[in-house]
C-alpha cells in the first residue's frame, strides 16, 4: 500500500526545494565570505532555514541553480550521472575542429595539475539562444563575432568549461546554465524563484 502524506516523518515532510535563476554577479551561497561585500543567494527570497544550493555557478556565471534543504537530495544531484548543460557565448566564430576537441576531452589545470577533461557533448548553436540580457554588456560588437556552443558535462571541476574553450582557442564571454538532469531553466527571468514539489524528475535519467 502506497505511503501517505500523514504517515511520513516530519523531517520527510518539510524538505523544501527550489530552482533558481542565478543572476550575473552573485555567489552561489548564504554566507558571505570573510571580509568580502558580495551579493548572496539570500537576497532573492526568504528561503528556509538550512536551504543550501547543490553545486555551484561562479561569480560571473548564470543560470539554473538548484537549491535544497535536504541534504541527501543534494548529494544524489551532485552525482556525475546527472546531465548539467550550458550555452556558452565565445570570441570568435567556433570551429568544427574546436567542438571536435572539446567533445573528445581537452587537458586543463586543476588545483595546479593538468587535467584531461572527460568526453562530453558539445555543438554550435545555429542561432542565439533566448536568454534574457544580461545585466552587465558583454562587449561591443565592433570587437568581432561571437557564437554560441552547448555544452553538457557530467563533472564539475572549478571554472571548467571556461579553461576548455579557453583551452581550444576559444574565450568564453558568458555562460549560462540551461538544464540540471530533467530539469531545464525555461522561461526564468535572473532572480526568479520556483518551488519544485521533489526532484524526483531531475533523478530520473
Amino acid at each position: 500500500m502506497p505511503i501517505t502524506n500523514q504517515e511520513l516523518s516530519p523531517q520527510v515532510q518539510n524538505h523544501h526545494h527550489f530552482k533558481i535563476f542565478k543572476p550575473y554577479g552573485f555567489l552561489s551561497q548564504f554566507v558571505p565570505e570573510r571580509m568580502k561585500k558580495k551579493k548572496l543567494l539570500s537576497e532573492l527570497s526568504n528561503f528556509p532555514d538550512k536551504t543550501m544550493a547543490i553545486g555551484r555557478l561562479d561569480h560571473d556565471s548564470e543560470g539554473l541553480l538548484l537549491l535544497t534543504t535536504d541534504g541527501m537530495k543534494s548529494f544524489q544531484i551532485r552525482d556525475k550521472r546527472i546531465e548539467k548543460e550550458y550555452y556558452v557565448q565565445v570570441d570568435g566564430e567556433i570551429t568544427e575542429d574546436a567542438i571536435l576537441q572539446l567533445q573528445n576531452g581537452v587537458e586543463i589545470t586543476v588545483n595546479g595539475t593538468m587535467y584531461l577533461s572527460l568526453p562530453c557533448k558539445a555543438f554550435a548553436l545555429t542561432d542565439e539562444p533566448k536568454l534574457p540580457t544580461r545585466g552587465r554588456n558583454i562587449r561591443d560588437s565592433r570587437h568581432g563575432p561571437t557564437s554560441w556552443i552547448s555544452i553538457t558535462l557530467s563533472e564539475g571541476k572549478k571554472r571548467q568549461i571556461r579553461k576548455m574553450t579557453a583551452a581550444v582557442g576559444f574565450a568564453t564571454l558568458r555562460l549560462v546554465r540551461v538544464r540540471i538532469g530533467n530539469i531545464h531553466i525555461d522561461s526564468m527571468n535572473p532572480g526568479d524563484v520556483v518551488p519544485l514539489p521533489n526532484f524526483n524528475d531531475v533523478l530520473n535519467r
